[in-house]
């Protein structure tokens, strides 16, 4: 669902500002400072309120996720889940993670398809992606790779990928029918994607979205249940499933969404 009041490309920029700088802040960040993790490494960004980090960022990851991981790695999440918690990960498979930020979910991924697997990493921003590879540096991950461009048209051939993950991104694409294309096309055949993203309950108009939160905070972008639904179906996935997890703003509510691209 789109907001027509807004142009395309001022959104797409207001996106960008808006995690360029949560990323620059994480960067220029000292031990001890503003944004450094509490010790049970649940805080965020520097402006977020305990309430918040309910709901979006590494609060929604256990301990044995981030254990290890570098602290700039989990202080920079700011997803409204854990796809690879849902994604079924395994050895040897390969994943990517459109939009993803500082990295958490790529070195997770990382972690669990193993040396003889791969997990790519798509994003816009540059500072998220200097965050990002800083971090799979510290980490000593050498399975990894991040890569700059948007998620309506992936740079990565077809048919590569065994699963695709994503954490709270595609609600700020401005043209989802596109994302939901290029994730079909960079799939193999019996490839399947484990997203969490924010949904708005079904009969909520895009204004009334709009009205509860901005573009950049997840929540005037984000599609109705069913708008996901049928646009996952007109490119072409089957099995699709939107299971709530949360709440995230009156009517609308962070989920998983599962779907699987025919293997014929």
């Amino acid at each position: 669902m789109s907001d027509h009041t807004i142009d395309p490309a001022t959104v797409r920029e207001q996106v960008r500002e808006h995690y360029a700088a949560a990323a620059a802040t994480v960067l220029a960040a000292q031990p001890g400072g503003c944004c450094a993790p509490a010790p049970d490494a649940t805080l965020t960004c520097c402006d977020e309120t305990a309430a918040e980090a309910e709901v979006f960022g590494p609060g929604r990851y256990d301990a044995n996720d981030r254990a290890g991981l570098p602290v700039a790695a989990t202080t920079a999440s700011l997803g409204c889940g854990n796809p690879t918690a849902v994604a079924d990960l395994r050895p040897g498979e390969t994943v990517l993670d459109l939009g993803s930020g500082g990295g958490i979910d790529v070195l997770i991924s990382a972690r669990r398809v193993g040396p003889t697997g791969r997990a790519y990493g798509l994003d816009m921003t540059p500072e998220m992606l200097e965050l990002a590879r800083r971090n799979a540096a510290e980490a000593g991950m050498d399975n990894v790779e991040f890569l700059r461009g948007h998620i309506e048209d992936i740079p990565l051939p077809a048919g590569g990928i065994d699963v695709v993950i994503s954490n709270c991104v595609i609600n700020l694409s401005v043209d989802k029918p596109a994302v939901f294309a290029a994730m079909h096309r960079v799939l193999r055949p019996g490839g399947r994607i484990g997203i969490s993203d924010v949904v708005a309950e079904d009969g909520l108009t895009a204004a009334e979205r709009a009205e509860r939160g901005g573009w950049a905070g997840c929540i005037a972008g984000a599609l109705s249940e069913g708008e996901y639904r049928d646009g996952l179906a007109a490119a072409g996935f089957t099995g699709i499933t939107v299971t709530r997890t949360h709440p995230v703003a009156d009517g609308m509510h962070s989920a998983v969404i599962r779907a699987t691209k025919p293997a014929g």
